[in-house]
């Protein structure tokens, strides 16, 4: 019983106590059958309520949200529907998949009636439709689903789930906002095997890097080399650049023969010796 209610029918109650103390039994009988007409008949609905009326076993209306009244014994109020948003939750264990790989899944969908008349008339217990309802679907997703997709794109597979679930209960007022997978959990050997795959898989793409990488490293060994034969003296001044690199932290002197810088060139050096003329790095000496 509503507050409301409660209040109208407390005072109707205490007016006819009172009636009968002060002796006037015949207004205490009508005052307390007052108020018990009064309880069966005022109603009240939250703003988020309605009320499913019949009267004699036909529909009356929906009632609500706010008071509303309805007639004693005759009318009946058969359902009370909620219409915020409600969440349930629906599992499927031991699915397979399309490529026979058994799964657990855990889901939640998000709904509301939008249409209460529907809701009480049309169905026994929506929610527990509601339930078998997204069950159902949840496996039949599974089956048409391989475990990669699955597993990768939960989002498509929240959108199928959503309008299948949605297109079932939109003839009992229902309308279905969202659904979302929570978990999907596979066999623990299973596991393991996709975790190798995919390590192999690491270990492929490292190697294929590494080899690009030695064949972009060999072409431009290539190209220096060339350089060098077409310019011998590029050789020798990048022998003499070695050495400087390998000196110029420790600020030491090396002092290095002429034979062994020719050696660095036998070309350039061979060259200047038909000239003629001393080697480069003689002169520097």
């Amino acid at each position: 019983m509503n507050p409301i209610t409660l209040f109208a029918t407390s005072i109707l109650a205490l007016a006819g106590a009172g009636s009968a103390y002060l002796g006037q039994y015949w207004l205490a009988g009508v005052l307390f059958l007052l108020a018990l007409v009064v309880a069966a008949s005022l109603k009240m609905a939250n703003t988020w309520q309605k009320f499913v009326v019949l009267r004699a076993g036909n529909l009356q209306g929906v009632y609500g949200p706010g008071l509303f009244a309805i007639i004693p014994v005759i009318d009946n109020v058969v359902a009370v529907i909620d219409e915020r948003i409600q969440t349930t939750a629906f599992n499927a264990e031991q699915a397979l998949t399309r490529d026979t790989v058994p799964v657990n899944v855990d889901a939640i969908i998000f709904w509301h009636v939008h249409d209460a008349e529907k809701a009480a008339l049309a169905i026994t217990h929506y929610r527990e439709a509601i339930d078998r309802v997204a069950q159902t679907s949840l496996r039949e997703m599974i089956g048409a689903s391989m475990l990669s997709s699955l597993l990768s794109d939960r989002k498509a597979a929240d959108e199928r789930l959503r309008d299948v679930i949605g297109c079932k209960t939109a003839e009992w007022g229902i309308t279905v906002m969202s659904v979302e997978i929570r978990d999907v959990a596979i066999p623990v050997a299973l596991q393991d095997a996709m975790s190798r795959q995919a390590q192999a898989e690491r270990e492929r793409e490292a190697r294929v890097i590494l080899g690009s990488a030695e064949a972009e490293v060999a072409s431009k060994f290539v190209e220096a080399a060339e350089t060098y034969a077409s310019h011998p003296a590029a050789l020798q001044l990048r022998a003499m650049n070695i050495i400087y690199e390998t000196t110029k932290e420790r600020g030491a002197t090396i002092l290095i023969p002429t034979t062994m810088v020719d050696s660095l060139n036998p070309a350039s050096a061979l060259v200047l010796a038909n000239q003629g003329s001393p080697s480069p790095l003689k002169s520097a000496a």
